[in-house]
């Protein structure tokens, strides 16, 4: 009996081990948390945007580090949940006494969190760099001083869709979008653009967080159809938004879909891709999604070039969360997260030297024109804790989401 619990014990402290690479080396490491999905319906998120951090803090360690530091990331899954997420931060920062919380997924997870991270301030400062979402409350008060956003907004994303929809004589806009905080701050963003426009929504309607490809949206098409849209905007998840696709195709609609960034666009665009070949039937059609970080394709960009060499090294999932996935060549995830450590690792450098003493936030609002090599700076500074400002515009191609370079051939 004896025997067989130790062996039970030896096996859980290996797997947290193998779960919690930074634990023997925490003294002598930068150690971010990172708190994501990695199990679930939205685990290709938490999963590529950490490979793409890792693929360059992995460069920058075999260099020797950040002035002899090595950068560690410790994972954690939530799920895309927002209890295991708080959960998650709390032992991140009280036990694992983590230098920054890094890389958080989703606006429902975030948001939750802010108000524990707002509490740990009061103590001892703590911050939270580059979560994957666009959404508001962490880019205003009274939380906007605890996170350091790199990508655009979720407004910024929106404004940009409705606006060049109504460009080219799309007026009638449909959403489609996840039952919580994150769908509503897009549904927000579409309904403020319209307003500009003197428009507003044709048809609205939901869809419960952790759906998957394999449920039926036949409910959520018929409402929509009602509306009679001639562009229809979704603000959710790949799997979702994918069984969303190929039920509004089979049922008629015809019209542009658009999606932003946070939906994964490889990991909805290989679902709809591996149901047309099975049913003779192209699903990928007529498919628009904003970006906030430029085309991995174009490679006259020096930070593609570096992004694509080091993906080339096909650096692993977390290795306690690697079954049952296939880790993509190249994404825009993946690539936001690369850019994510790019500017993390420049923060960490300014870190280290004497004028900062340590101190992150100061050495954060310092970053100045810092070329990451996309073609635009990034800045922070006193009251911008937004790096950048961009959003790019994708469609398919040859089965892949390419640069967007003219809307017209969807004018009405």
């Amino acid at each position: 009996m004896h025997k067989a619990l130790s062996t039970l014990v030896l096996i859980l402290l290996t797997f947290l081990l193998l779960c919690s690479p930074a634990a023997a080396d925490k003294h002598n490491s930068f150690l971010l948390g990172m708190s994501a999905a990695f199990t679930g319906p939205s685990k290709g998120l938490g999963i590529e945007l950490y490979r793409g951090s890792t693929a360059y803090f992995n460069h920058i360690n075999a260099q020797g580090g950040i002035n002899g530091h090595k950068v560690v990331i410790k994972v954690m899954d939530d799920g895309y949940n927002p209890e295991p997420a708080i959960r998650n931060t709390i032992k991140l920062v009280e036990k694992d006494k983590v230098t920054a919380l890094f890389n958080y997924v989703g606006t429902p997870t975030v948001t939750r969190v802010l108000p524990v991270i707002k509490h740990f301030n009061s103590q001892e400062p703590e911050y939270l760099f580059f979560p994957f979402t666009g959404a508001q409350p962490q880019r205003e008060f009274p939380y906007e001083e605890y996170v350091f956003n790199l990508r655009a907004s979720y407004r910024q994303e929106t404004w940009g869709l409705v606006h060049n929809l109504y460009m080219i004589g799309r007026h009638r806009v449909a959403v489609f979008y996840q039952a919580d905080a994150y769908g509503r701050s897009g549904w927000d963003g579409i309904r403020k653009a319209l307003k500009e426009k003197g428009l507003d929504l044709v048809a609205e309607t939901t869809y419960r967080r952790g759906a998957s490809f394999h449920d039926s949206m036949h409910e959520q098409v018929e409402i929509i159809k009602k509306g009679n849209p001639d562009a229809i905007i979704s603000v959710g998840a790949y799997e979702a938004c994918a069984a969303f696709i190929r039920d509004a195709r089979d049922a008629g609609i015809n019209v542009p879909i658009c999606n932003l960034s946070f939906v994964g666009s490889e990991n909805m665009l290989e679902l709809l891709d591996t149901l047309s070949k099975s049913t003779g039937k192209n699903y990928t059609e007529d498919l628009i999604n904003s970006q906030t970080v430029p085309s991995y394709e174009d490679i006259s960009l020096p930070a593609v070039r570096e992004y694509r060499e080091a993906m080339a090294k096909n650096p692993p999932p977390p290795e306690c969360f690697s079954k049952d996935y296939t880790p993509l060549q190249f994404s825009f995830i993946s690539f936001e997260g690369f850019l994510n450590a790019k500017v993390m690792a420049r923060i960490l450098e300014k870190v280290s030297m004497p004028q900062y003493a340590g101190n992150i936030y100061a050495a954060t609002l310092s970053i100045r024109n810092l070329d990451i090599g996309i073609g635009t700076d990034v800045n922070f500074g006193r009251g911008k804790h937004q790096g950048l400002d961009e959003v790019y515009y994708t469609t398919v191609s040859d089965g892949k989401f390419v640069p967007l370079k003219d809307w017209k051939r969807w004018s009405r």
